[in-house]
């Protein structure tokens, strides 16, 4: 993995740069998100236009279109199928121009580097307020490594083949105490799917980022802890596999 990096601005937004191509996933890179309000790490600064976006699903935390509209260049945006007209619709015909559409099992090449669309298990609408539809996915990029990029997910029995795998970048906690556990992993689910899917490194995303304003001392170790805990849990579960909480990217 000389190659390759990986920037955890917060919640599922990273920078991962592999042989010379940089990918951004799930941009949020604004103080507050709807009723959110960041509550760890900076605003994200990132270092130059990536060549590509990811994309996993259309909820407001991962496609969130005030952060897509500053991202910087006009690079290629990778969505799920059903995405690119909800893209045009609200971000206009210049982006939709830039939309590549996967479902589960399709690819595209951008630089160096493949994309591979792969399952998860998730809500693909844009909430429970809209009629706005589309697949929910996660990535597989492979380059000098195999990284999964798991959007959000809960766990699927498809989970087996996506590996095996350099580096998984999984969620393991939410933005809320009452997120639920439907379609998310917690610590535990996490290494769970780390173990099926034999990732030899993962990072904890998805965490310790968002929180409901004016609801910062509710169950805020549901905030703190999921990447710590997911770490030990790991430790335990998976010793052939690195699985360390990592801090976010500091200014």
């Amino acid at each position: 993995m000389s190659t390759t990096s990986v920037t955890w601005w917060g919640h599922s937004t990273v920078w991962l740069a592999d042989s010379g191509t940089t990918l951004l996933t799930d941009p949020v890179l604004t103080g507050r998100v709807a009723h959110l309000r960041r509550m760890a790490g900076p605003t994200p600064r990132l270092p130059a236009p990536p060549d590509a976006v990811l994309l996993s699903h259309l909820h407001a935390d991962h496609f969130h279109l005030a952060s897509l509209r500053i991202v910087p260049g006009s690079p290629r945006l990778i969505v799920p199928r059903g995405a690119a007209a909800f893209v045009a619709r609200n971000l206009g015909p210049g982006f939709a121009r830039r939309c590549v559409e996967l479902a589960p099992g399709e690819e595209t090449t951008v630089g160096a580097v493949k994309v591979r669309a792969v399952p998860a298990a998730h809500d693909g609408g844009r909430g429970p307020w809209s009629r706005e539809r589309a697949l929910a996915v996660g990535f597989v990029v492979e380059g000098a490594a195999r990284t999964w990029f798991a959007g959000d997910t809960g766990l699927f029995d498809e989970m087996n083949d996506i590996g095996p795998l350099d580096l998984a970048l999984i969620p393991v906690g939410g933005w809320g105490p009452t997120l639920g556990s439907h379609g998310h992993l917690d610590a535990a689910d996490a290494v769970e799917a780390v173990r099926r899917a034999k990732a030899a490194r993962a990072v904890p995303v998805h965490y310790g980022t968002f929180w409901p304003i004016a609801m910062g001392r509710v169950r805020s170790h549901m905030f703190h802890q999921p990447g710590t805990r997911f770490a030990e849990l790991a430790a335990e579960a998976t010793p052939t596999c690195t699985c360390g909480s990592w801090a976010r990217a500091r200014r």
